[in-house]
């Protein structure tokens, strides 16, 4: 038995150097002549001796030829039915790029490119490849460029890829990897570009990731993470482009994205953002493109993309929740050259200053939104180069005037139609003239000078209210003056003696004090030294004293009145028809208490002098107090007669 299976295994061992001897053969058959080379171009297949090209598209191989040129660099066979890499490959020691795409390749054996020790790219993808190990490269020490996407690979075991010291860029995306081991990228110090997009992968392999200290792109998006944690991507200080689209983020830590100084372009599109992640943009300084299209939030605030000093492109296309964006969302961004806001189906407030001042700005892309009216303060820039207003319901009025003009001016703009109102409905904006937009006044000049007059009236109107405001104290006390005045006149009319109701004492001259008698008795003045004459004693039965008419007042002291003194006052009528007794007033106090009138009527002005006597408690209720009476000094009840004459203000 078993000398039968040594013979079974040396009959074996000879076949395969029979057929290695033959395989060789023809190889040199076919390198000696090139007819000879042309002639075995398999059939389907382009063969080119000059380039060195062979390119086999849907040839229906299922096996790779061996007839071709040894010496090929290229080698493309795409589209076919190949199944395996059998030995007839280290045949061609030359290649340079083998192209294997899009196949049926199901497994490699190990050492399959141990002869490729010039191949710089790799491509397999599109396969079914279900696994690879550190022996499926063995050999392909100058291979850059590896690309496996679209296979089977469900997981990258550690030193997978260590055969590979010069490997630059590494495809794995489009596959089913949800375990990667923290040294599976061990050995790649070379690699600048790896794609690991549209896998399974639940979070982000940053213990993997942070051996790759030379890695310029990352492409991450289409997987679950959902969350990224502070430090996600730790070691990839170099990094400048990361693509986390439809990461399935809803989440993003604070300093998730710290510890990347060198950060160009960020792809946040597709995730399930509700607000702008400003804080977590803030440190990226140089980030020059960021895309944030198809996120939740509703609106962009001011100063949503603070710190993206030179942000060049910012893009937010499909966001299917936003409705507006603010004053200012914009104003920390002056690198701006393109901003792209199309297909937001609910963004129809573009508010005033929104994309102002952007001294930079050259392509800005509204287009397919809701869109109805735009003021010309929006977006104003002489560096404008292309405007796309399509695909949004314009309500075409005058309204619009500034951009019909901007369309006729910039011939590179897009056209946009309006939508209303019904009788300007599908037609283009440029095509339209003042009087069908229905403005009235569509000279600027015209609008110039109305607003100007506009701006006078309102100023005018302001400064006369702020002048009655600041002067209006004046201008009460001037008016009380008037009303003083007329009054004073109606005052020299003198009513005949029997009008008793008349309780107010005329000033016949110009005095500053008024007396009023509650009439109880005829006052009398002071007899005048030297007797006789004069203005002294009872008064005729018309019951009237005159007080002060030629002989002066004075006080208990003997000091002058003259303020008592300036002229004739007359009494009220004697009510009860009876002679007083003559009487001294001897005021005990000073008379010149001043004091302010009540202002219920406009017979004294306010700064006039008042005087006056208290009144008695025997005061003859007939007469009542003067509707401006004013407070009184209070005296003694033997100040004044013992029948209780009362002198009130």
């Amino acid at each position: 038995m078993a000398r039968a299976r040594c013979a079974t295994r040396l009959l074996e061992i000879i076949t395969s150097n029979v057929l290695c001897v033959i395989m060789w053969s023809m190889a040199l058959l076919i390198w000696s002549g090139g007819a000879a080379a042309l002639a075995n171009c398999p059939g389907g297949c382009s063969c080119n001796d000059d380039t060195l090209v062979v390119l086999c598209e849907e040839s229906r191989l299922d096996v790779l030829p061996i007839a071709l040129n040894p010496s090929i660099q290229r080698l493309i066979i795409r589209k076919n039915k190949i199944k395996t890499i059998d030995a007839s490959l280290q045949f061609y020691t030359e290649l340079q790029h083998l192209d294997l795409s899009q196949n049926l390749l199901v497994n490699i054996p190990p050492k399959s490119f141990s002869f490729q020790k010039k191949l710089q790219e790799l491509h397999l993808n599109h396969n079914k490849l279900s696994s690879v190990s550190n022996a499926t490269f063995q050999g392909l020490n100058s291979l850059t460029v590896l690309n496996l996407k679209n296979n089977f690979l469900e997981e990258l075991t550690n030193g997978v890829f260590t055969t590979l010291p010069r490997l630059e860029e590494l495809n794995l995306g489009q596959n089913r990897i949800s375990r990667i081991d923290p040294n599976a990228f061990s050995g790649l110090s070379a690699l600048r570009i790896l794609y690991l997009d549209d896998n399974h992968l639940s979070s982000v392999p940053t213990t993997s990731f942070s051996l790759l200290g030379s890695l310029a792109e990352l492409h991450v998006g289409l997987n679950a993470f959902s969350y990224l944690p502070d430090d996600a991507f730790a070691g990839l200080n170099r990094l400048a482009v990361l693509d986390l689209n439809g990461a399935g983020l809803s989440n993003i830590s604070e300093d998730a994205f710290r510890d990347l100084p060198g950060l160009r372009s960020l792809n946040l599109f597709g995730n399930g953002l509700t607000a702008v992640p400003t804080e977590q943009l803030s440190s990226l300084t140089r980030l020059e493109e960021l895309y944030l299209g198809q996120n939740d939030f509703i609106a962009l605030e001011i100063h949503s993309f603070k710190g993206l000093k030179n942000l060049r492109l910012m893009d937010i296309t499909g966001a299917t929740q936003l409705e507006r964006t603010s004053k200012g969302s914009f104003e920390d961004n002056l690198n701006l050259e393109t901003i792209v806001l199309s297909n937001n189906k609910k963004l129809s407030i573009i508010e005033e200053g929104s994309m102002l001042g952007l001294p930079k700005l050259r392509h800005l892309s509204l287009r397919d939104n809701a869109i109805i009216a735009l003021s010309e303060t929006t977006f104003i820039g002489k560096e404008l180069r292309h405007l796309d207003l399509s695909d949004n319901p314009i309500f075409c009025d005058c309204q619009l005037l500034w951009l019909r003009d901007l369309l006729n001016d910039k011939s590179n703009f897009t056209q946009i139609q309006c939508a209303s109102p019904e009788n300007l409905k599908d037609k283009y904006l440029r095509t339209l003239n003042a009087d069908d937009l229905g403005c009235v006044l569509h000279d600027s000049r015209q609008q110039t000078i109305i607003c100007i007059i506009v701006v006078a009236c309102v100023a005018s109107v302001a400064t006369l209210v702020l002048v009655l405001y600041r002067y209006r104290k004046s201008m009460q006390e001037k008016l009380k003056d008037y009303k003083w005045n007329k009054g004073r006149k109606n005052l020299d009319y003198h009513k005949p003696i029997s009008t008793e109701e008349d309780c107010i004492l005329e000033l016949y001259a110009s005095p500053s004090v008024f007396f009023m008698s509650g009439g109880q008795g005829s006052v009398r003045r002071p007899p005048r030294s030297g007797g006789g004459g004069g203005g002294g004693g009872t008064l005729p039965a018309s019951g009237f004293t005159y007080v002060g008419n030629r002989q002066p007042l004075t006080l208990n002291n003997g000091a002058p009145a003259p303020h008592l003194n300036n002229g004739s006052l007359r009494s009220l009528p004697d009510k009860g028809k009876r002679n007083g007794t003559p009487c001294r007033p001897d005021f005990k106090r000073n008379l010149d208490a001043r004091y302010s009138r009540k202002q219920e009527n406009g017979y004294l002005r306010p700064f006039e002098t008042v005087l006056g006597l208290g009144r008695g408690p025997d005061r003859d209720a007939d007469y009542a107090e003067p509707e401006y009476s004013v407070i009184a000094e209070s005296f003694a009840r033997d100040d004044y007669c013992s029948h209780s004459n009362t002198f009130n203000c």
